[in-house]
């Protein structure tokens, strides 16, 4: 179920279907137990081997590789590709070079949050596009709408028409052959010592050492043709994702986790991922980003990859009305992990210095000695080093005969539990 209502939202309601393995659900039965499996995305993958919290510090001290070929990865090309991509797209994406990446999101006409993706200029008619793998059906859907002229571009000027033909392909897709692709990530400080050790040639410290920011090049790992880029989820420094062919996915996989056993490095999974992007500051579709609550790019912290100096892109208008109107945004906070302090959970209130609710925790993870929280919170209140307190919510039938609530809206009053304060909105590591 699928369509383009006259408001300009598009609706979408994927097939239902049973999770399947990746491409490397034997690799990950080799190291964990089908326990630790769960369906995630339309796929079974592992939540952890060792321990989120191993894992976790694994990629801080060392480096962690994650099955990222759930992922979906999008060939875009033609002369019309260019144009195509900057007409869904947020960002500028005229302004990319080859060899290049770069952080968009791709909007209905109602200006609502499709999904953020990366984009990969390999050339200046080709482009690689990674989406997220819980809303690449959407994508392909929303693509297909536009190329067909079955969706509203625009509800300022309802007649406008996209009359653009890019060749658009499934990367993941068997039938593309020889140029099929999925997305292996090794994130953290020993992650360039281990590709150094694949590649087998001196030259690669050198041309890692050089790669800037979202930017990649095609090598050969262990003898496997992959292209390596500068990306990641995990606010590493030193972050890398590689893309590679599905049947070589297995080899590479092996390849990575020898040549970095004696540097400490290990498989991880979901858990890991989660607590290390919450960490850092970056947003989940659907949490942090779009979701229940409707959370704009601006409220995410990403105006800077909103481009309202563009010419024209898909939800523009109504973009340009959240930049002057918004007053939530996420924050990151800070709190206590010692022992014998409870964790903060989503949908936590988070009060002020008055006592009053000023909105809710999102996604919070433990990292050390702290404890992480984003939080959907009143704009004025989002200064760092402001003090904050978070309220526990009651988890138990008991705790509610107890006087603790459920729920608590905006506005209202409580006393606080425990409190914390808001940091730097992103870190690195």
């Amino acid at each position: 179920m699928q369509g383009s209502t006259s408001s300009g939202q598009f609706v979408f309601k994927p097939p239902a279907a049973e999770p399947v393995g990746s491409v490397l659900y034997d690799e990950h039965l080799k190291r964990t137990s089908k326990s630790r499996m769960s369906p995630f995305a339309g796929y079974v993958m592992p939540l952890w081997y060792s321990s989120i919290a191993a894992e976790h510090q694994a990629v801080r001290a060392a480096a962690g590789l994650f099955d990222c070929t759930h992922m979906g990865v999008l060939d875009v090309s033609g002369a019309d590709a260019e144009l195509f991509l900057n007409t869904v797209a947020t960002n500028n994406v005229s302004r990319l070079q080859a060899g290049r990446a770069q952080y968009n999101y791709v909007l209905d006409a109602a200006g609502n949050v499709l999904d953020d993706i990366i984009i990969y200029r390999q050339a200046e008619q080709s482009f690689m596009v990674v989406v997220n793998a819980a809303n690449e059906p959407k994508i392909k859907a929303w693509f297909d709408a536009l190329l067909a002229g079955d969706a509203v571009l625009d509800t300022v000027e309802p007649g406008r028409k996209l009359e653009l033909t890019p060749t658009i392909r499934d990367l993941r897709d068997p039938a593309v052959g020889d140029q099929a692709c999925v997305n292996l990530a090794l994130q953290g400080p020993a992650s360039t010592e281990v590709l150094v050790k694949l590649a087998g040639e001196a030259s690669m410290r050198d041309r890692l050492a050089n790669l800037k920011s979202f930017a990649f090049f095609e090598s050969c790992l262990d003898g496997i043709d992959c292209l390596i880029s500068t990306t990641g989820y995990t606010g590493a420094s030193v972050s890398y994702e590689l893309f590679v062919h599905p049947e070589k996915a297995p080899q590479l996989w092996d390849a990575i986790l020898e040549a970095g056993q004696s540097l400490a490095v290990l498989p991880c999974g979901l858990g890991a991922r989660d607590s290390l992007r919450i960490e850092a500051g970056l947003p989940l579709y659907g949490h942090e980003l779009a979701g229940p609550l409707g959370i704009s790019p601006f409220e995410a912290g990403y105006g800077w990859a909103v481009k309202l100096d563009k010419d024209f892109f898909i939800g523009q208008a109504h973009m340009a009305q959240v930049a002057q109107s918004y007053d939530m945004q996420v924050a990151r906070l800070e709190f206590s992990a010692a022992k014998g302090v409870r964790p903060v959970r989503p949908d936590d209130p988070i009060l002020n210095g008055q006592g009053t609710c000023i909105g809710r925790i999102l996604s919070s993870a433990k990292a050390g000695e702290h404890q992480y929280a984003l939080a959907y919170i009143a704009r004025a209140e989002a200064r760092v080093g402001n003090a904050l307190a978070a309220y526990y919510l009651a988890r138990s039938a008991s705790q509610v005969q107890q006087g603790r609530r459920e729920r608590m809206d905006k506005g209202q009053t409580a006393e606080a539990d425990l409190v914390g304060t808001v940091v730097e909105r992103f870190s690195k590591f």
